[in-house]
């Protein structure tokens, strides 16, 4: 049995290790062909078989909540993010990624600060004034199962660093970007004055079923 080969003008090779040489390339290529879909239909024949072996949520902490939220704005941004590379064209090195980020804002009323002298009521327990503090917005909380990306547009560089990336073509910039437009957006939209009048609301419902005829709510 021959156990290595002679190459003209060159050194003897073992046979096993033009083998090895031959699956390595094999395996290359199997991966290459499935990453970047070079052969439509190809994908379907390595089926993935999901398990979830996750183990039991843990609850690290309770904490008490001193606040009312009284009001809660649904969001959506489109974000396009793109990333480019001095000196290289984007088809090499560049990513551009279309983002679609859903996500609410709360307004919320912060009852913890409130004492005795928040809360006037006069002899007959018919007026009731209060003071609370200004509504404020809770930060902007992405909603995973209506938020999605629409395209992904990666340089061959960038691609081929998925290969060797624990985390391929991650999301964190454009979901982080998503929060922050929707930050902004709250903002502007009145959700802290909406925020406001349902507390007053609720108030003077809570209060007026006590028997109180005049109650007054302000902020500041």
């Amino acid at each position: 049995m021959e156990t290595s080969s002679a190459r003209p003008g060159g050194s003897w090779r073992p046979w096993w290790r033009r083998i090895a040489v031959g699956l390595a390339v094999v395996v290359v290529l199997i991966v290459l062909v499935e990453r970047f879909s070079l052969v439509p239909g190809f994908g379907g024949l390595f089926g993935e078989d999901t398990r979830d072996r996750s183990g039991p949520a843990l609850l690290k902490s309770i904490q008490d909540m001193d606040r009312y939220e009284a009001a809660v704005g649904n969001f959506q941004v489109v974000v396009d993010l793109e990333k480019d590379a001095a000196l290289l064209p984007d088809v090499i090195r560049g990513t551009r990624t279309l983002y679609v980020g859903a996500g609410t804002v709360g307004g919320y009323v912060d009852l913890g600060g409130l004492d005795e002298r928040s809360v006037t009521v006069n002899g007959d327990r018919t007026k009731a004034s209060i003071r609370l503090p200004h509504a404020v917005l809770g930060t902007a909380a992405l909603d995973p199962a209506r938020s999605y990306a629409v395209s992904k547009q990666r340089g061959l560089l960038d691609r081929l660093g998925d290969l060797f990336s624990d985390n391929p073509a991650g999301e964190q910039a454009v979901q982080k970007l998503a929060a922050q437009h929707i930050d902004e957006a709250a903002r502007g939209s009145g959700l802290v004055e909406r925020a406001e009048r349902n507390t007053t609301s609720m108030l003077e419902g809570l209060l007026r079923s006590l028997g109180f005829r005049e109650v007054t709510v302000a902020y500041g």
